[in-house]
């Protein structure tokens, strides 16, 4: 694990430990901040919570009236930000969006004293997106007890409320978890959506788990996550339930991990041809941005079996239930 920048970031080596700090006492979500440590329970909570959200005529609920969330993003995003943002709104909570290039850090201010100036703002909840792993955790650790951290990705580790949006896109089209085949195509070294997907589907129970990428871009040891390693796509993908295409990650490459991009399509894109090998009814889907030539055809991400625009969409469900699950009392209770 590196040591990460003083400089609006964690100031000594932050130490992984997932689970230890993300429920209270009586086992309710406190923060979210990685799916590996998280019970069963708690993951088919979330997901409950979001279906209801769906299921709802209510446009907009007063779960979080009163309660002021801030969102911290350290790296850029459209997507991600929009939805908690708009989550946040749904809940009829206030959101404050810290634009980090343009605060007091450009100058020289710690993370810490960041969050010690927002708290006396009387902030209820941060959302983090740091491009060093761990930092949502390094957060989590320094806040009072009434506050609470969702993590919105954290360097390579983990982006865990992408992989719940995956998972309840999943369950609509196919809730037996138990008998799906699902593969994860692509970079799975640098990407921290990977990471969560494979502990949230394997906490799920699903049937058989797969990932598929060239050896360059395997991390080392990943068979110890409880995945079956394929090195060819076409094999990787026959007669699979669910396709998870991942994007490449270019902003994390140092060095040459492929080729050239027209290789990595020839051998690991997703088109028709290949689709034809997965069974009938598979769904297709990808975190986003899709990197269309290079992961997948447009006919395929535009296509029948596609249902990446559903995420998006589902991805304000389940950001509102993490955030309605995760909110706090003054006394550091739930709010839920």
């Amino acid at each position: 694990m590196s040591k990460v920048e003083t400089q609006a970031q964690p100031t000594q080596p932050v130490t992984l430990r997932p689970g230890n700090i993300q429920l209270d006492p009586q086992g309710k979500l406190r923060h979210f901040l990685a799916i590996e440590g998280l019970p069963k329970a708690v993951l088919t909570k979330i997901l409950d919570t979001a279906e209801s959200f769906t299921n709802s005529e209510e446009k907009k609920f007063e779960l979080l009236k009163g309660h002021t969330i801030a969102n911290l993003f350290f790296e850029p995003s459209t997507r991600t930000r929009t939805t908690f943002e708009l989550a946040a709104k749904r809940l009829s909570a206030d959101v404050l969006n810290i634009n980090i290039s343009a605060s007091s850090s450009s100058k020289g201010e710690t993370l810490l004293d960041m969050l010690r100036n927002l708290e006396a703002m009387h902030i209820d909840m941060f959302v983090v997106r740091h491009g060093s792993s761990g930092a949502a955790h390094f957060i989590a650790n320094h806040v009072p007890p009434h506050v609470s951290v969702l993590n919105a990705g954290d360097g390579s580790h983990e982006h865990p409320t992408q992989a719940m949006l995956d998972m309840f896109t999943i369950r609509q089209h196919k809730p037996d978890f138990p008998s799906l085949r699902v593969a994860i195509v692509g970079d799975l070294m640098h990407s921290r959506v990977a990471r969560s997907q494979i502990h949230a589907l394997n906490t799920l129970g699903v049937g058989e788990l797969r990932v598929i990428a060239p050896q360059t871009l395997l991390p080392v040891g990943i068979e110890k996550m409880g995945v079956q390693v394929y090195q060819h796509l076409d094999e990787g993908i026959k007669d699979v339930d669910v396709i998870i295409m991942l994007r490449l990650q270019r902003e994390r490459m140092h060095g040459a991990f492929i080729p050239s991009e027209h290789e990595y399509f020839k051998l690991y894109g997703m088109t028709e041809k290949r689709l034809a090998l997965a069974k009938p009814d598979v769904i297709v889907m990808h975190p986003g941005p899709i990197n269309r030539g290079v992961e997948m055809d447009s006919a395929v991400a535009d296509g029948s079996h596609s249902v990446i625009l559903q995420q998006v969409s589902n991805g304000i469900a389940v950001r509102m239930a993490a955030m309605a699950m995760a909110m706090r009392n003054p006394d550091g209770s739930s709010a839920s």
